[in-house]
Formats: C-alpha cells, sequence, structure tokens
C-alpha cells in the first residue's frame, strides 16, 4: 500500500490501484495518522481532531468503527493490508516505511541531493482537501517551506520561478534563484528590477533590507560576474546504453558513500558509467562535479604524488602557489564531487591522497574507477559488470531486450548503415555478444566490422581468432583474455600504416593534436589515418581537434611499441616535437590567449617529456623546455610546478634567474641567495622577472635598480614588451609611495604598449595601476570603469589570481565612495577566490577591504579582529611588508574608537615608521593624523594637523569624503586648544619627518 499527501490525501495499491475510502471522517482519519508519520496517536487526539466540540454520543466507539471502515477499505484494495492500522496503548498509528509515503520519499530524495525527482512528487498543496483543519496546519507548513527550499536549488525555468516568486514575494531564497535564472537567460535588467522589487517590499512591509547574500547576487549580476561550478564532464556524442538500472543504483550509493570506487577489467565500461552518473547528480553539488583524468599519471614521472597532486590541481582549475598542496586542495572542496579515472597505476598514491582529502574536507565525495579497490576505510565497491548476454536457448523477443545486443546493434547501425537486429542476424547477434561476454568495448570493435564481413562472417572469424589466441592469455581473467584478443584482431585488420600510427599514438600523455601525431610518427601528415582509426573505435577524438587512445589500447600498442623495438625512438620523438612546440608559443602578444589554450591541452605532455630529458640524461632538451615554459606556468599560477621544474636543471643560469623569481613569489627564504646566484649573467628579461617578482618582499631599492637595468636594456634591443612590462612594475612602485604623477605617466605609457601589442596579461597589468591612479585623485567611476575591464580580461585569460586582484581593487574604491556592502561582496568574492588561488598578498587586499567595511559598518569587533591577524602574519614575515602601515592605522582607529588611547598611539606610531621606511608620503599623512586624534597633547596634535593638511596639498592627496570622519574627530579635539590656530600654522612649515620628530623628543 502507498500513500499520497503531497495534493489531495489518497492511497494506492501496489499494484497502483487507488484505494477508494467512503466517507469524510474516514479520510480525515487517514490524513491524521499520516500527519504523525507512523506515531502513535491517542484516541482523545483523533476524536478532538475528527469532531471538535461537536462530538457523537459515543466518541471512542465511533472511533472505533471509523477505524474499522479505514481498515476494511485497505483490506477490500489489497488483502492483509488492514494490518497497516494499528492500535496499542499509546493510541492508532498506521505503518509506514519511506518508500510507501511520498512525503517521506520527498524527504530522502531531497537528503540524496536528487531535487528534481523529489518535486515530481507533488501533485498540489500538501494535504490539500484537508488544508483548512488545524491538525495539519503544522506539517502542510513544513512540508510547503521544505518544497519551496527545494525549488531554490532546482533548476525552475523563469516562467515557473515567476509564479513562485508571485505566490510568496517575500522569500529572499526564490528571488535569488529568480534573479539568476533571469540573467542566465540573458535579461539581467529583469533581475535587477526584480531586487529592486523585493528590496521596496523587504522595507515597507517588515522594516527590512534585503540580505547581503541578496546584494551580492545584485552586485554579482551588475558586474556580469555570477559565480558558477565548476564542472568540467566532458560531453558524450553517444547515449549510454544497458545502463539504466546501474546507474540508478550507483546514485543511490552516492547518497551514502563518500568514496564510492567502480571495479571491473579493462573494456567494461567503468570510466563511461562514472562519467554518467557523476552528471545524473551533479545539482547535489554545489561546487560542482570534476573529473580528474589519471592516466597520464604513470610511474614513469620524476614524483608521481606531484604529477597527481598537479593533476587534481589542474582540473580543479587551481594555482599551485603554496607548499601544503593537498591542505589547499582540501580547503577548496567545499561541497564537490571528485571523480578520479583510472586509478590503477598508480593506486597508492591515489589511496593516499583521498584518504587526505576527504579527512580535510567534509563536503567533498570521491567517485574513483580502478581494477581494483583503494582499499580505504569507508569505501564502498561497486564492481561493473558486463552488459548483459542472451542465454543460449533465448528466443529472439528475449535477445533484443538484452543491453549487451542493444549497444552492439546501435554501433553496428552507425557503422553500417542499414544493419538491424532481424530474423536473419539475430541469432548471430546473440552468439557474438555471448563470444565478446558483454565487454562494452569488445562489442563496439566488433561493430566497426559489419560494413565488411557482415554479422555472420564476423561471429565465423572471431571462433576462430578466439581459438588462435586462446593460449596466449592463459594467465589473465577471462574477459581480459576476451578483449585483449578483441583489440589483437583489430590490430590485425588494419594495414601498415594504421598499425604504425596507432602505436606510436600511445606514447602520447592524455591525447595529442593531429599535427602532434604526425610529428612523433615520422609521417608529413595522419589526419586520414586518424579518421579510419576514429571509425574502427580504436581512437577517440577530443573536442574535435585532439585525438587519444583508450587506456586499454594505449597499453596494448605500448607493448606492441616495445616488441618491434621502436618505444625509445618514438618517445625521443615526442620529447623533441614538445621541446619545440612549447618554444614557438607566442606568449607575449596578440596570440597569448590562443597559446594559453593550447599550452593548456598539453600540459600532461609537456611533463612527460620533461620527465623523459630528467631521466635519460638530455639536460640541454629540458633546460630548453623549462625556460620555454617558465613564463606560461606564471601565466597559469603554477608556481611551485614552475620551481619543481626548474630545479631539474640546477646549472642553468637561464633557469637560476626563473627560479630566483619563482621563490620570491612562494615567499621562501633561499630567494635572495638564489637571485645573488645568478642575476649578474641575466639578461634583460631576468633583471625585470626578479624585480618583479621581489616587488612584494619589500626591498624596493633593490627592484628598481632592477628595473632600471632592464629598461636600458629593453630600448636598446627594441623590445615593447619589455618596456610595457617596466612601466607596469614601476607603476606599482610608484603607488606604494603615492607618487601621483609617476603612477599617472608609467601606467599610461605601459597601456598604450600593451594595446599596440594585444598582450592582454599586460594591458591587465597597466589598468590596474590606472584604476589606481583613478582611486586615488577621487575619481571613482573611472576606477570603478577600469577594474571591471580588469575583471573582464582576467575572466576571458582565465587569470584567476589577477581576477582576485581587481576584485579587490573593486573593493577598495567601493570603501572609499562610502558603499560598505558593495565592499563587502567584492572583498568576500576576492578573498575567496585569492585563497582558492593561494595569492598571499591579494588575500591581504581582499582581508583588508573587509576590515574597512567592517568598521565603517560599526562592526568593530570583527573589524579588529580581521585586521590584528593581518598584522600577526605581516609581523612574522621575514621581508618588510607593503600593506602593514595602511593596516596598523586602520586598527589603530578601531582602538580609537574604543576608547584605548593608548593602544591606537602606539599603532599609529608603528605606522608611520613603516611608511617611512616605504618613502610613503601619504602613508605618513595618514599616521600623523591618526596620532593627532588620540594624542594627549592637543597643541602637538594641532602641529601635526598643520603638517599633513600642508603635506595633502603639495602633494594633491586626495581625501575622500569617507575619510573625513576621522581627521573630524582629530581636528575637533586639537581646536579646543588655546594656542590651536599657532600651532597648526607651524605644523604646515614642517615635513611629516620633522613633525614627527617632535613626538619623539617628548
Amino acid at each position: 500500500m502507498r500513500f499520497g499527501v503531497l495534493g489531495p490525501v489518497t492511497a494506492w495499491t501496489d499494484a497502483g490501484t487507488p484505494v477508494v475510502i467512503q466517507g469524510l471522517k474516514v479520510r480525515a482519519l487517514l490524513a491524521d495518522l499520516l500527519v504523525h508519520e507512523g506515531r502513535p496517536v491517542p484516541a482523545d487526539r483523533l476524536i478532538d481532531h475528527l469532531w471538535g466540540t461537536e462530538l457523537p454520543g459515543n466518541p471512542s466507539g465511533t472511533l472505533s468503527a471509523k477505524v474499522s471502515q479505514l481498515r476494511r477499505a485497505f483490506e477490500d484494495a489489497e488483502p492483509g493490508s488492514r494490518s497497516l492500522v494499528r492500535s496499542g496503548p499509546a493510541g492508532y498509528s498506521i505503518d509506514l516505511e519511506r518508500s510507501v509515503c511520498d512525503a517521506l520519499r520527498f524527504r530522502e530524495l531531497l537528503e540524496a541531493g536528487a531535487v528534481d525527482e523529489a518535486l515530481a512528487l507533488w501533485r498540489g498543496p500538501a494535504y490539500a482537501d484537508f488544508a483548512d483543519e488545524a491538525f495539519v496546519e503544522t506539517a502542510v507548513a513544513r512540508l510547503t517551506d521544505e518544497r519551496l527550499s527545494a525549488c531554490e536549488r532546482a533548476d525552475l525555468s523563469v516562467a515557473d520561478l515567476l509564479d513562485l516568486v508571485r505566490e510568496h514575494p517575500l522569500r529572499e531564497g526564490l528571488r535569488a534563484a529568480q534573479m539568476k535564472a533571469l540573467y542566465r537567460a540573458g535579461r539581467q535588467s529583469e533581475a535587477l528590477a526584480s531586487f529592486d522589487e523585493v528590496r521596496s517590499l523587504l522595507v515597507e512591509e517588515l522594516g527590512l533590507d534585503p540580505s547581503p547574500s541578496l546584494v551580492a547576487l545584485q552586485q554579482s549580476i551588475l558586474t556580469q560576474e555570477l559565480p558558477h561550478a565548476r564542472n568540467n564532464l566532458p560531453a558524450h556524442v553517444t547515449e549510454l546504453i544497458g545502463r539504466d538500472d546501474a546507474l540508478a543504483d550507483l546514485g543511490a550509493a552516492l547518497g551514502a558513500a563518500r568514496l564510492l570506487t567502480l571495479t571491473g577489467p579493462g573494456g567494461v565500461g567503468k570510466t563511461r558509467l562514472a562519467l554518467a552518473a557523476a552528471a545524473a547528480i551533479a545539482d547535489r553539488f554545489a561546487d560542482g562535479v570534476v573529473l580528474v583524468e589519471l592516466a597520464a599519471v604513470t610511474r614513469d614521472a620524476l614524483s608521481v604524488s606531484n604529477a597527481l597532486t598537479d593533476a587534481v590541481r589542474d582540473a580543479l582549475d587551481l594555482r599551485d602557489t603554496g607548499e601544503a598542496i593537498v591542505d589547499r586542495l582540501a580547503a577548496v572542496m567545499g561541497s564537490r564531487l571528485l571523480v578520479l579515472d583510472n586509478c590503477e597505476q598508480v593506486i597508492e598514491e591515489v589511496a593516499v591522497l583521498t584518504d587526505r582529502l576527504l579527512a580535510a574536507a567534509p563536503g567533498l565525495q570521491v567517485l574513483a574507477t580502478s581494477r581494483e579497490p583503494l582499499g580505504l576505510a569507508g569505501e564502498v565497491v561497486w564492481s561493473v559488470p558486463p552488459l548483459v548476454i542472451p542465454g543460449v536457448d533465448s528466443v529472439p523477443e528475449t535477445v533484443q531486450e538484452c543491453s549487451a545486443v542493444q549497444l552492439f546493434v546501435t554501433r553496428a547501425a552507425a557503422a553500417s548503415r542499414g544493419f538491424a537486429l532481424t530474423e536473419e542476424t539475430v541469432a548471430d547477434v546473440a552468439v557474438l555478444c555471448r563470444r565478446l561476454d558483454g565487454i562494452p568495448l569488445a562489442l563496439e570493435l566488433a561493430a566497426t566490422r559489419v560494413r565488411a564481413l557482415g554479422v555472420q562472417g564476423l561471429v565465423a572469424r572471431l571462433d576462430d581468432r578466439f581459438r588462435l589466441l586462446a593460449t596466449g592469455h592463459r594467465g589473465a581473467a577471462p574477459r581480459q583474455q576476451t578483449l585483449h584478443a578483441m583489440i589483437d584482431w583489430s590490430w590485425e585488420l588494419l594495414d601498415p600504416a594504421e598499425q604504425s600510427v596507432l602505436q606510436r599514438l600511445a606514447v602520447h600523455a592524455d591525447g595529442c593534436t593531429a599535427e602532434a601525431a604526425a610529428a612523433v610518427c615520422g609521417e608529413d601528415d595522419v589526419l586520414d589515418v586518424l579518421v579510419r582509426l576514429v571509425d574502427r573505435s580504436l581512437v577517440v577524438p577530443v573536442e574535435g581537434t585532439r585525438f587519444r587512445l583508450l587506456e586499454s589500447v594505449a597499453a596494448y600498442c605500448v607493448d606492441k611499441l616495445q616488441a618491434s623495438g621502436e618505444l625509445e625512438a618514438v618517445r625521443q620523438r615526442h620529447l623533441v616535437y614538445y621541446v619545440a612546440l612549447a618554444e614557438s608559443a607566442q606568449l607575449f602578444g596578440a596570440e597569448q590567449s590562443r597559446w594559453l589554450q593550447l599550452l593548456d591541452d598539453d600540459s600532461a605532455n609537456f611533463r612527460t617529456a620533461l620527465d623523459r630529458a630528467v631521466t635519460t640524461g638530455q639536460l640541454d632538451l629540458a633546460e630548453r623546455l623549462v625556460d620555454a615554459l617558465a613564463w606560461y606556468w606564471f601565466l597559469r599560477g603554477r608556481h611551485l610546478e614552475a620551481l619543481r621544474s626548474l630545479e631539474a636543471v640546477p646549472g642553468s643560469a637561464r633557469a637560476g634567474t626563473w627560479r630566483a623569481g619563482y621563490l620570491y613569489l612562494l615567499g621562501r627564504p633561499e630567494a635572495a641567495a638564489e637571485r645573488d646566484r645568478w642575476i649578474d649573467t641575466a639578461d634583460g628579461m631576468g633583471q625585470w622577472w626578479v624585480g618583479y617578482a621581489a616587488s612584494d618582499a619589500g626591498d624596493l631599492a633593490g627592484c628598481q635598480i632592477l628595473l632600471d637595468s632592464a629598461l636600458k636594456r629593453f630600448e636598446a634591443d627594441g623590445n615593447q614588451w619589455g618596456v610595457g612590462a617596466v612601466l607596469a612594475a614601476r607603476a606599482k612602485h610608484a603607488h606604494v609611495r603615492a607618487d601621483l604623477p609617476a603612477l599617472y605617466d608609467d601606467a599610461l605609457r605601459s597601456s598604450a604598449i600593451f594595446r599596440s601589442l594585444g598582450d592582454r596579461w599586460g594591458l591587465l597589468q597597466a589598468t590596474s595601476w590606472f584604476g589606481a591612479h583613478a582611486e586615488l585623485v577621487g575619481d571613482f567611476d573611472e576606477a570603478e570603469r577600469l577594474h571591471l575591464e580588469g575583471v573582464a580580461a582576467a575572466e576571458e585569460l582565465g587569470l584567476w589570481p589577477e581576477l582576485a586582484n581587481e576584485l579587490g581593487m573593486l573593493g577598495w574604491t567601493s570603501i572609499r565612495q562610502g558603499r560598505y556592502d558593495a565592499a563587502q561582496s567584492y572583498g568576500e568574492r576576492a578573498v575567496r577566490l585569492a585563497t582558492e588561488q593561494g595569492q598571499r598578498a591579494t588575500q591581504a587586499l581582499a582581508e583588508i577591504v573587509l576590515a574597512f567595511a567592517a568598521r565603517r559598518s560599526g562592526a568593530l569587533e570583527e573589524a579588529s579582529e580581521r585586521l590584528q591577524a593581518l598584522i600577526d602574519v605581516a609581523r612574522r614575515q621575514q621581508d618588510a611588508v607593503l600593506y602593514l602601515s595602511l593596516v596598523l592605522d586602520e586598527l589603530g582607529f578601531v582602538r580609537e574608537l574604543q576608547g584605548r588611547l593608548e593602544d591606537a598611539l602606539a599603532l599609529h606610531t608603528e605606522a608611520f615608521q613603516v611608511s617611512e621606511e616605504f618613502d610613503s608620503l601619504r602613508g605618513m599623512c595618514w599616521a600623523l593624523e591618526g596620532i593627532a586624534g588620540c594624542h594627549p597633547d592637543k597643541t602637538l596634535a594641532a602641529v601635526l594637523l598643520g603638517c599633513t593638511a600642508a603635506t595633502r596639498a603639495s602633494e594633491n592627496y586626495l581625501m575622500a569624503a569617507t575619510e573625513t570622519e576621522d581627521l573630524d574627530r582629530a581636528v575637533a579635539a586639537a581646536a579646543s586648544s588655546p594656542g590651536y590656530q599657532a600651532a597648526y600654522a607651524r605644523g604646515a612649515e614642517l615635513s611629516p619627518a620633522e613633525a614627527f620628530a617632535l613626538l619623539v623628543r617628548q
């Protein structure tokens, strides 16, 4: 018996026949029992719910009669079901399991993340025919709220969401879902109008503002930066056949297991099934589903563990900018499904990494494919069966229902137009599917031969083939013997040119282009051969322009290369080709975006090439390769990969210069020593690189010397890219000093150069500093426009660290504008992205934005915690930290507002000293104004204020309207001093250093 309350209260038999229940009170009794979901209900409560104040003459007897009627209705509909209505000392109850009541099933599906399936259970309002009864009120409210929460998570249409919003206009979750749907439908103005509508309604009806999350969503829509979960699952061009039951089982298993491993022999379809299962449940994971293909991670790698974490990092599109890569991987997992494919060849390392990630990331689930289990605690092992094959005595009607037959017929019809399962072919197809053990890859390989041989000829040749090969694979499992025989037979049906290309493709890691295949195969053009191999299901096309081998076929081909004695020669051609490809990359100029994508596609091949160069002692090729890829690694934020690769050629001066810069970027203490070792032999690019990378380490004077020298060399060589890069780096130095003319001039010239070259990375750097200048001079609208332009460029190139920086700069501009909600939104997104990418400097900028927004919004404790954390980190650094002065001053203002004047004075004093180290007059002014606000000597305070006013005026330092509150407090306090005017005038004659000296002499 089944029951429904998500609509009118209804009962059905297991066969789906409606149960007829006569009488309103009997149906109300059923509703009341269902409300309690199997818990006993006392008789007096049921009487009260059913009759209220209008009691029958014998209430207990009447209730007992209604119970009997309900039992009889159940028994008439389905014999034996009267026992579902139980009675006991605690009252009456109905026997329920989750699977038989739609409300319980609804919750079960929601817990498993199957939102769409859960919503499909609803047939109308809950308990629709008893909605006015008090006894269902709480249950209806709870179920309705659960349904709306599910609607907020589901992928509903704009029209459906509009209806829901009209019904529940103040529910912010529905508004958010509607705004996202409108935005993604290209209706940005309507999305923003919906926000304006709910904001007005909240103020008018509840006196409330929209939640911060809804405001953040509005800002994301305004700037066209609506965040989305990462999902890199490939689209499949063919239908998955015969796996419906398996998909259902896997969906249920993934609802409970955090680690599910699909096992089985090669060719059984583990990968295809895993991808389909992951796609089916992708909506359960707020942070997406990420596929990590491990076929390219082999025992030949210099470090299997590093190669493995690199593969995971690349799939997540992360930047490896810290030592604790596994900790950072865990930190960014959130609610995510990680699909680890082809684990068997490095299974020990995969098990270690998976164990650490699952322990550190509670929202992570892992779906792995492997020929053997990972062997971890809590692992659920799911053995992938072959497809269903017909029995020896199967009649034609049952043969066509077998999944192996369905797959073979579908693929054979695609390969041979007109082929179908008929009375003439059904017997042979059944034999063939049995002979191939229902292994999907074997069936697909066989299907490609139907056009040439016919199904009857195919069966005859297969029988002969298997008898011939049976003695050659006695050590392998039967199904593996079948697959090996099928691949072997497919191989022998190829012509020599096809065999040659196929086996040589096997040295590639994670596929290759047709051009790469030709070079490694030693041929002029192999595209026609590749197309024929695709037709035979031996080669798989990837995204139209690349080709790869299935793991089982690749392993077979490596064996063939080894047996023919060609393996080393082909691997050498692979190495030489990928060194030349890296050296040909045009990463400086208009082709930058295209080449970044091309190099991304071949990341695994570059790692394989470098591993070979190093292990075979070809350090000249290794040096050329790492030199060619060093800038690519920087643009992609792969700092640790770069450092590890550069360390593979320790005697190379060119690699040493690159290595020094990466050590600075990673905050390593040995950076300076590495710089000193190689800098004398560095060319202009090397000098610029070290000067650029070391800027955040605080040695601005030393970096400036390197930049000046690099500029002379670039100008002498006519290297316009280098000139633009030096100017952008100098703009950063000018920003630290608040040297407005230099900042403007360098950023403007750099922008013009990079724009003419079409270099998007360089233009992004220059635009960012141009925006910083606009912010300093008070043109906040222009600053915002420029930083939004930077956001678009960073997203287009996939430069996530730069995107985080631009978001941080937008947040800072919003602080200066007094738009603290917007600043918080930008800051939160920036800090998430910077943390994910491991960008310490950008993370600090984002935290500063959030701290400033908190202080100016009155959240002093939050501001204090954020600022103190930044100061603690800065003080632990060996090198000077550029942001320290700003943060010390801001915490000083917090302490002043908290009444802790001595603490405030100490913080502002330290801030002045830090600013003086960097020659930052603007920072000195802020510090002196902070000191004036909390110093007990108001006459001295007046002197300090006079000094800062004069300095600001002479240097054209703007004080935004949002910053005057701190100054106004200091002025108001100092103005009470009898000699205020004279002291103020005296201060105007002093430099900041001279004014600070007065404080020190006290």
